[in-house]
């Protein structure tokens, strides 16, 4: 696991460190929707990035947010990951739950949102990767495009509730998600969407524990190989007729 420096210098340069046990690190994690050009690691690496980019003011944003905390460090899924190794990315992304149920704080960014009243008509709810970013954190704050702090998980969580089916229970964390039907998890992701087809499958592995390879170029086949995953370590009926996207 990579975390990215919250103190940026006046320089604006970006620094990263490698860590073997996120377990053992205090972090902030950022949820958001990915942007056309997005700040790589190669990028931070190389030190060949526009600081007056959208991308980086967005960094910036979560950067100053976390260090205003008292949070050194943070994960931001754009330029913590190296894309280009497979091996890596696979990890990742069957990790990815666990990073986030693990950070002391995620920030969830809502770029097309400005006032509360807009909250839960943002993009935000409509993909796939948001769902587990918005279940793993047991701390959760909201900031619009200004990064202007709009309120917790809690403050959110009827809201919450209503525009996504998920029940107040499962956000607030006071029930657990394996209390819940294999069919009532799954539609929760009915109306939501991915870049990638295969990623309609991967997004929900942490919401039912499930860790398998990757193999980007499969499509549907990804849904069939989760399928098979769950089945194969649940007795729920609802396994065998459930239908998303």
């Amino acid at each position: 696991m990579r975390l990215l420096s919250s103190k940026i210098p006046k320089s604006g340069e970006l620094t990263i460190k490698e860590v073997g046990d996120p377990g053992n690190e205090q972090y902030a994690i950022l949820s958001h929707r990915w942007g056309e050009k997005e700040i790589t690691l190669k990028d931070v690496e190389s030190g060949s990035y526009n600081k007056n980019s959208e991308a980086y003011l967005k960094i910036k944003g979560c950067c100053k947010e976390a260090e205003r905390n008292g949070i050194d460090w943070v994960w931001i899924d754009t330029c913590c990951i190296d894309k280009t190794s497979s091996a890596e990315l696979s990890e990742a992304i069957n990790s990815m739950y666990f990073w986030y149920a693990k950070a002391n704080v995620c920030y969830a960014y809502l770029n097309d949102v400005f006032y509360k009243e807009e909250f839960s008509n943002s993009v935000w709810f409509t993909r796939g990767w948001t769902l587990q970013e918005l279940i793993a954190p047991s701390n959760m704050k909201f900031f619009n495009r200004d990064w202007q702090y709009l309120g917790t998980k809690l403050d959110f969580i009827n809201q919450l509730s209503a525009c996504t089916g998920i029940p107040t229970g499962i956000l607030s964390g006071k029930d657990d998600l394996e209390s819940l039907s294999v069919a009532q998890r799954m539609s929760w992701a009915a109306k939501r969407v991915t870049t990638r087809i295969e990623d309609q499958a991967y997004c929900l592995m942490g919401i039912f524990s499930i860790n398998m390879p990757l193999l980007y170029g499969e499509r549907e086949n990804a849904f069939i190989r989760l399928q098979e995953e769950i089945l194969r370590l649940s007795d729920d009926p609802t396994s065998f007729c459930v239908e998303i996207y």
